[in-house]
């Protein structure tokens, strides 16, 4: 009996698990049926293969056709399998060699006319063709995508008659010649433009060296949304893993990836009226949310307090794990999601408590239930508190005497922090495990002391504890010494600014 087997990928998460397409002819009145949990999308593509290869000229077999798309209990979805579906039918009826295909993995959408269009998910899936050792063939606009993954063969297709011709031998295709990928371009906002904020922006330095977490706080128009949108221009620059692992998480959601952006530190700022699944991700065929689309970037959450509070809890297991497990009755997602978040929040509901004008009337007992809507759970897990206050007018008119330092020259100092920490630990401070923090972060006898009785005093927890070590060990790193100061201590410490502000 005429049998062909064609080779693709689902999408499962951020993974790209292999499917085996079966075509099977055999006599029978003329159908076409197709199983293996296709979803509805799938289903339909049994009319634009036929259209395709009917307008393309070739002879749509009149026989009984049965597609199976193993493994039989993974979920398809989307038309990524119209291609190779339409070449498993031409492979099966005989007019296409069936011996070649064994070597490549397949992907794309059909257009009734035959021409073949992008679907989502491509990154994801090179990478496992990659190891499989296969020729991927994808649609044109998919290829410079797929041809980001370094040692993978990638053919582009505009239309099925290009591929088909392909394997009759009449007009072999070639490789797809990866295009020169540039280095990202600098940010255009700069941390030179910001007045004043010194405090400020050592801690953002701090934050960005040691990869720590930071809620600023202040009235409004004092910068606090112009600090955390230069912190992705002073992190350090992106692996080539790290870019990887960054564009495939974008590859999978409905955005899609631009190519524009590899290398680029994504920087995400959701509004405060996000629902839970839209920052974490979900959907009855999960998605990734705001947290895995800021993987290795930045997550900045404006006005913090304006969140719902059921939404912001949910943040409190991604900060520590760096990854978000989403679970539905029929299936299991798992998306990275290892972001550096940046918050900002006024000191009460008017915003102006502590500003020279005076103008704040809010009383005490509508500050504490503005304040108490962060949990403590949540505050514990950020590691820097950072008062922005509003600076004077004449300080905002005048010139500077001396000009302030670029986000380049603040970059190569976090930079050199950073490479110190990935040669001790191989990773950034802020995700050090106790057992590391009990070697890197020693302390001598006398500090040791005074970060008890600071911790007793301000009444933090053994993770609060942990996180104040951590911290005074990014300042070590920034000053190039070996071993944690008294002044690395106490100005960790001094980030603790909510705990002291709540325990006074």
């Amino acid at each position: 009996m005429p049998l062909a087997t064609i080779y693709s990928r689902a999408q499962a998460g951020i993974d790209a698990p292999p499917v085996i397409i079966e075509v099977h002819l055999s006599n029978g009145l003329p159908s076409l049926a197709i199983v293996g949990l296709p979803e509805a999308a799938v289903k339909e593509s049994k009319d634009r293969v036929r259209g395709a290869i009917l307008n393309s000229h070739f002879e749509f077999p009149m026989q009984r056709i049965t597609i199976n798309l193993a493994p039989a209990d993974l979920p398809k979805e989307g038309g990524r399998f119209d291609l190779p579906v339409a070449l498993g039918i031409l492979a099966a009826s005989g007019q296409i060699p069936v011996q070649a295909l064994d070597k490549f993995e397949f992907f794309g959408e059909l257009a009734l006319s035959g021409e073949l269009r992008p679907v989502r998910g491509i990154l994801p899936a090179a990478r496992q063709a990659r190891s499989a050792e296969r020729i991927l063939v994808v649609p044109e606009p998919n290829a410079e995508e797929a041809a980001l993954v370094e040692g993978l063969k990638v053919v582009a297709v505009r239309h099925l008659l290009e591929i088909c011709a392909h394997f009759n031998g009449s007009k072999p295709l070639t490789g797809y010649a990866a295009r020169h990928i540039k280095t990202p371009a600098e940010t255009e906002e700069d941390l030179s433009e910001i007045r004043g904020q010194h405090l400020a922006k050592r801690a953002l330095e701090i934050a960005a060296a040691g990869s720590h977490s930071l809620l600023l706080t202040g009235p409004p128009g004092t910068g606090k949304t112009m600090l955390a949108k230069r912190l992705p221009g002073i992190l350090p620059k992106m692996t080539g893993q790290e870019a990887q692992e960054t564009a495939a998480v974008q590859s999978i959601s409905d955005a899609g990836f631009d190519i524009k952006n590899w290398g680029k530190r994504p920087f995400r700022a959701p509004h405060h009226t996000a629902s839970g699944v839209a920052l974490v991700g979900g959907g009855s065929q999960p998605r990734p949310g705001e947290i895995s689309l800021a993987h290795n970037g930045v997550l900045f959450l404006d006005e913090l307090p304006e969140f719902d509070r059921r939404v912001l809890e949910v943040l409190r297991e991604p900060i520590e794990s760096g990854h978000i497990t989403i679970s539905r009755a029929a299936r299991q997602a798992e998306f990275p999601a290892r972001f550096q978040l940046i918050a900002a929040m006024n000191p009460c509901p008017c915003g102006y408590l502590g500003h020279s004008s005076g103008r704040c009337r809010c009383t005490p007992d509508q500050i504490r239930r503005y304040r108490g809507k962060l949990s403590g759970p949540l505050l514990d897990r950020i590691d820097m508190h950072v008062e922005v206050p509003a600076l004077p007018l004449r300080q905002l008119s005048q010139t500077p005497a001396e000009k302030s330092e670029t986000s380049t020259q603040v970059r190569a100092r976090v930079e050199a922090a950073r490479q110190l920490q990935l040669k001790r630990s191989g990773k950034a401070n802020a995700r050090l495990g106790n057992r590391e923090i009990d070697k890197t972060c020693a302390l001598n006898t006398a500090d040791g002391k005074l970060l008890e009785q600071a911790i007793e005093r301000l009444g933090l927890s053994a993770r609060a504890y942990h996180r104040v070590l951590k911290l005074a060990r990014t300042i070590a790193d920034l000053d190039s010494a070996e071993q944690i100061a008294t002044s690395h201590l106490t100005e960790a410490i001094n980030f603790r600014r909510l705990d002291r502000k709540n325990n006074a």
